[in-house]
């Protein structure tokens, strides 16, 4: 069964930062694009952050500048750094693993955590 576990989430005051991190396993990690993405209450969820298995990556434009993702192929691990937060971050942030092979994509989602942005 391929899991997704997503750590780091919590409560930081406005400025602040969040580094978030998503262990990936019984998945080929190296060839997956990975994303972060985030549902706020009442809204759709949205893409944070991309980043392809070569490591070209794109941000949401309220994002840029303060997130950054990155990812350990050795350690089957994406992170997504998190500056400057504002409440209007506040959010579950949950991460995604996707790839197409031979026709065949394959989608997998983490069971997400919070984050909190307030004073």
């Amino acid at each position: 069964q391929v899991q997704l576990v997503e750590s780091g989430g919590g409560l930081v005051h406005p400025g602040g930062s969040l580094r978030l991190s998503c262990a990936a396993s019984r998945i080929a990690f190296s060839i997956y694009a990975m994303g972060w993405y985030r549902q706020a209450p009442g809204k759709q969820r949205e893409l944070v952050a991309h980043i392809t298995s070569g490591g070209t990556t794109a941000y949401a434009d309220s994002v840029k500048g303060r997130f950054t993702i990155s990812r350990d192929n050795a350690k089957n691990t994406v992170y997504l750094q998190m500056n400057s937060l504002k409440p209007e971050d506040t959010a579950v942030y949950y991460c995604n693993a996707n790839t197409l092979v031979l026709m065949t994509q394959s989608d997998y989602w983490g069971q997400g955590t919070q984050v909190t942005v307030s004073s």
